[in-house]
Formats: structure tokens, C-alpha cells, sequence
């Protein structure tokens, strides 16, 4: 029996993907849940799993192609791998791929600090991570460089000359395209430039008594919630409190309306191989330190994994995002459309402070709220401010709403 294998329903603002990676080839056997390809679409990568045992009959598009919701990409015919084996008249031929095969699913070294697609890469195409040059944050092997290197790109250079220098007064350039969630990255950015009249308004918060709390309270909240005590919770929590009292910061517009939300989704930057993303952290209102703290780790680990579903990116009241954890002292973060404002984070530094007349070093923080100029007035913006400011010097006011 054939079964078609379709793209799965995409949401209403991704109207296509890409096919970035076969995983399988017409012929192979599969099993229900393997993953058979990769689609790139402008936020994610979605794997498409098997519905169904047994063997890829064919593939109607390959890399490279776009396709849509409920396409048909391919079809297997199920039940159908134990037919799959070749003619009786040749068993000595039929055995030794069957062997060689099994030897390739052997895990080279390195494959250890891969993601788990990267890593099914390697183990699949019996790649060394080591000699293949990444083009991910640091240097990082991506699953498209493993990907590359399976097709003759840079494994068998990496491997030839792994430490080659340009030769002197050489000039090297290397066109790569980029990929779609890059590109819609780039869309995006361009979008807010052109369509919100964007200011940046700047703070600085003295977190003496943020650190104090941590030190004091952090291994028993680590005890009873089985999640440490971060600072970013502290931000989160103090963001949404302030945005109940200035509404307009977590409004969005839509043509000539205002709309304002009576709930705070806040969505959190986090940084992948493949560019800035921003799940999205649902009725954080109702949410407690630890359930905060739950939720960012989960998404960090989903975001490195590549694991983050189009749900996890849709929609979001409000932005926070922190460049800190890089070595940022001050930017100006750009809004996140349909948003209307952006908290930007940055790293903590001991710098000299007055307290009771008395020059003292303190934690400090420079905070920039970023926001749209048609709808949000300075007034508000640096009121909201100087509310999380308020909190986050006195964090007691958080617990008590104030």
C-alpha cells in the first residue's frame, strides 16, 4: 500500500519551505517516526518524519526545492521492507553493503559536541567532525557544513590541508548564500527600519540586591525547584509588572488601531547557528520565578538542539533580549514586529556608585528600552524604565506587585 508523505500545515505567516536536507534516498527502508528530511522555512527547521514502516518508493522533489503546506513530497510503500532485499542470484553481493553500511553507523570522534541533527549527519556519512571547517558561532560544525562535506565540499580541503594559510598578499572572498530564516532575519530588521519611527531610551540598574537575594536564597530555590536562579527571570518578571501599568509599551499596532494586550507574552532573544530567534513565553503574569526560569532553559536547550517548533515563535507582546552575555555594555536593540518595544539587557559591571554619601562599587547594568515612536512617548518609555529600575534595585516589589 503506498502512503504519500506530505508537508506539514504551516502556519498563515509561512506560506512555503525549503527541502534542505534528504535523509533518505529512493530504495531505503524506513521506520515509522524516522526523520526523512529537513524544511527550512522562514523561522524553523521542521523535520518530517515516516508515517509508516517500510520503503521510500520515490521522492518528488529534491533539494533545494520549495514546496507547500500539504504538498506531496513523497511516497512510501508500506510494509514493504522485507521485500526490499536483492535477487537471490547474487547473496555475496547483496551482503557486503549490507556490512558496509553497518560499519559507516559507527560514531566518528567529535561527533559529541554536535546537535542531534549534525550528529545523525555524521554517523550517517561517516564524517569526522574535526576536519570539517564550521561556519556556525565560534567556529561550530553546523549540520550544513556536515551536510557540504557529504558532498565533496569541505571534508576531503579540511582534510588535505586542515591548517592552510592564504598565501601572502592573497585576497580571498567566498560567496554563500543565506539561508532562509537568514534571510527572513534580514526582512524583518528591514521592516522595522522602515516602517516604525524607532527611539531608544537608556537607564542603568544597580543590582546589589538582585545578587544578595541569589546569594542568600539561590541553593534553596535550586533545591525546591530543580532549576538555578538566573538573572533573567528577575528582568522578565519586573518587565511584565511594569507593562500592566504602562499598557501601551505592550501594545502593537495595525493600521490606524492600537491594539492592547491584556496578557504579557514575552518573547526571549536567544542566539543559534542559524541567527536570532524568539520563542515566545506565554502568560508570563501567571507565571512564578521557577516556571520562568523552566521555560527559558527549555527553550535554549529546544533552540540549540534545533528543535523549536513554529509555536514556540508565534506571536509575543514584548522583546528581551541580552547582549551581556557576549561582553555587550550598551546598544540599542531593534523592535520586533508587530511589537512595539524591546528591552535590551546588557553585561554587569562593578563601577564606582555614591550611596549615603559614600563612593562604593557596585553591580551595574545599563538597560535600553527601544520602542515605536507613533504610539509609545518618551513619557512612557522612560517611566517604564525607571519602573523596572525601581523593581530590580528593590526586588521585594516584585513579590508584593508594587
Amino acid at each position: 500500500m503506498s502512503i504519500e508523505v506530505k508537508v506539514p500545515v504551516l502556519p498563515e505567516s509561512v506560506s512555503d519551505a525549503l527541502i534542505a536536507t534528504w535523509h533518505k534516498k529512493a530504495g531505503d527502508a524506513v521506520k515509522r517516526d524516522e526523520n526523512l528530511l529537513d524544511l527550512e522555512t522562514d523561522k524553523v527547521v521542521l523535520e518530517v518524519p515516516a508515517p509508516v514502516d517500510g520503503v521510500l518508493k520515490e521522492i518528488k522533489f529534491e533539494e533545494g526545492a520549495t514546496v507547500t503546506s500539504n504538498q506531496v513530497i513523497a511516497v512510501i510503500e508500506e510494509g514493504a521492507a522485507a521485500a526490499a532485499p536483492a535477487p537471490a542470484a547474487a547473496p555475496a553481493a547483496a551482503e557486503a553493503p549490507k556490512a558496509e553500511k553497518a560499519e559507516t553507523k559507527e560514531a566518528p570522534k567529535g561527533v559529541d559536541e554536535l546537535s542531534p541533527a549534525g550528529r545523525r549527519v555524521a554517523v550517517e556519512e561517516n564524517i569526522d567532525p574535526s576536519k570539517v571547517a564550521g561556519t556556525g558561532r565560534d567556529g561550530r560544525v553546523t549540520k550544513e557544513d556536515l551536510v557540504n562535506a557529504s558532498k565533496g565540499g569541505s571534508a576531503p580541503a579540511a582534510a588535505s590541508a586542515p591548517a592552510a594559510k592564504p598565501t601572502p598578499g592573497s585576497r580571498p572572498e567566498e560567496r554563500v548564500p543565506m539561508t532562509r530564516i537568514r534571510t527572513r532575519i534580514a526582512e524583518r530588521l528591514m521592516q522595522s527600519k522602515n516602517s516604525i519611527a524607532m527611539l531608544t531610551s537608556f537607564n542603568e540598574v544597580n543590582l546589589a540586591e538582585v545578587v544578595k537575594l541569589r546569594k542568600a536564597l539561590g541553593e534553596q530555590f535550586e533545591k525546591a525547584n530543580g532549576v538555578k536562579l538566573g538573572f533573567m527571570s528577575f528582568f522578565v518578571k519586573a518587565a511584565t509588572e511594569a507593562l500592566k501599568r504602562y499598557p501601551v509599551i505592550n501594545a502593537s499596532v495595525d493600521g490606524n488601531d492600537i491594539i492592547y494586550h491584556g496578557y504579557q507574552d514575552i518573547s526571549i532573544a536567544v542566539s543559534t547557528d542559524k541567527g536570532l530567534v524568539t520563542p515566545v513565553l506565554r502568560d508570563v503574569q501567571d507565571m512564578s520565578f521557577a516556571d520562568v526560569e523552566k521555560g527559558i532553559i527549555g527553550y535554549a536547550k529546544k533552540a540549540r538542539d534545533g528543535k523549536l517548533g513554529l509555536d514556540d515563535l508565534q506571536g509575543g507582546t514584548f522583546t528581551i533580549t541580552n547582549g551581556g552575555t557576549f561582553g555587550s555594555l550598551l546598544s540599542t536593540p531593534i523592535v520586533n514586529p508587530p511589537q512595539s518595544a524591546i528591552l535590551g539587557m546588557h553585561t554587569i559591571k562593578e563601577r564606582p556608585v555614591v550611596e549615603n554619601g559614600q563612593v562604593v562599587a557596585a553591580p551595574m547594568m545599563y538597560i535600553a528600552l527601544s520602542y515605536d515612536h507613533r504610539i509609545i512617548d518618551g513619557r512612557d518609555a522612560v517611566l517604564f524604565l525607571v519602573d523596572i529600575k525601581n523593581q530590580l534595585e528593590n526586588p521585594q516589589r516584585m513579590l508584593l506587585g508594587l
